[in-house]
């Protein structure tokens, strides 16, 4: 839980245009390779590869909150389908997530739920992510309609990213990831500008 502990000690007073990303391996991977993670902004990445949204929660304070950013940008909640860290229903996901907003909310911190991202059997045949397709868009379904109540943004990067659903066909295009779960460049590349767009909508608000 510590990972940033350092990094966010060093930096600066918080700008007005401060926004920090928390999120799994779909979040700490963004800016590895060739598609820069937001290089003309201020924007902070704090994604820790592998994580559930109820270890996100516990280091929220740690590295969101106590950077004073404007907005944050939450995503999460793969690992939990996945079953990465034991059984974790669609609800439980979305009580996480709600928590974490409300806790930024109640620290003037507007707020971005991104969709879950897409999966597939791509490389892996055997792998079997295709059974999580249908609770990853369940878990989008709660988050969607939540953001409508609360007044947080939905991003969705889902339906970006996602195979034609006319043809039954939900699996993460194979264009845009590297192994069937983390984006390549190519998705990142598709990634950026709709988190743009919701960011600007969320500082609006």
């Amino acid at each position: 839980m510590l990972r940033y502990g350092s990094d966010n000690t060093e930096l600066p007073p918080a700008g007005d245009d401060r926004v920090v990303f928390l999120g799994d391996q779909i979040t700490d991977f963004w800016g590895r390779g060739h598609a820069p993670f937001f290089p003309d902004k201020h924007w902070l990445n704090r994604g820790i590869a592998g994580q559930t949204t109820d270890q996100m929660l516990v280091r929220f304070r740690q590295d969101v909150i106590s950077l004073h950013p404007k907005a944050v940008v939450i995503l999460g909640g793969l690992n939990d389908i996945a079953g990465l860290h034991g059984f974790a229903t669609e609800e439980m996901v979305l009580d996480n997530l709600m928590s974490m907003t409300e806790i930024a909310k109640a620290n003037g911190i507007r707020v971005v739920l991104a969709s879950v991202t897409p999966v597939c059997d791509c490389f892996d045949k055997a792998a079997g992510r295709r059974r999580w397709q249908e609770r990853i868009t369940e878990v989008n379904e709660l988050i969607e309609k939540y953001c409508a109540q609360s007044g947080a943004v939905y991003l969705d990067y889902y339906s970006a990213m996602v195979q034609d659903r006319k043809k039954d066909d939900d699996n993460l295009k194979k264009d845009l990831t590297t192994n069937g779960v983390v984006p390549n460049d190519a998705g990142y590349s598709v990634m950026a500008p709709l988190a743009a767009r919701a960011v600007s909508e969320a500082l609006k608000k």
